[in-house]
């Protein structure tokens, strides 16, 4: 079980986008909770959080 607080998990998750760049914002998430044990619930919120941040990637590219 992981032991971060639910901002953590996001903050990590959102730089990982910025590095990483998925193509697949779902498989992403999902090997994310599986690598760093996050527990279940959270991966349509997580999945969300990194369509918007690519969203925002993309926007300041163009």
């Amino acid at each position: 079980m992981a032991k971060r607080s639910h901002n953590e998990v996001k903050e990590s998750l959102v730089e990982l986008t910025r590095i990483f760049q998925p193509k697949d914002s779902r498989k992403f998430v999902r090997d994310y909770i599986r690598k760093y044990r996050i527990m279940g619930g959270y991966e349509e919120e997580l999945t969300l959080l990194v369509e918007h941040e690519m969203g925002r990637l993309r926007s300041s590219v163009s």
